[in-house]
């Protein structure tokens, strides 16, 4: 999870997450990092494969802002 410069938060996944970030603030990454940009990482989690990664991502992306705010306090 990165937080963007409007104070935003941007939920998704990648195998190589620094490279990740560098193309979210170089302007290659998510259309919606590219408008609010640029980006912070503040929070990873590492999980087996792709689809457990997937599933994971959209469970947080459903996630109110105050329960995003508890998930980085862990």
């Amino acid at each position: 999870m990165v937080r963007c410069a409007n104070k935003t938060f941007y939920t998704g996944i990648s195998n190589d997450v620094k490279k990740r970030v560098k193309a979210h603030n170089t302007g290659t990454g998510a259309r919606y990092t590219r408008a609010n940009g640029p980006v912070k990482l503040i929070y990873t989690e590492k999980h087996p494969d792709k689809s457990t990664a997937m599933k994971r991502e959209h469970e947080i992306k459903t996630f109110s802002k105050k329960r995003k705010r508890a998930l980085l306090k862990k």
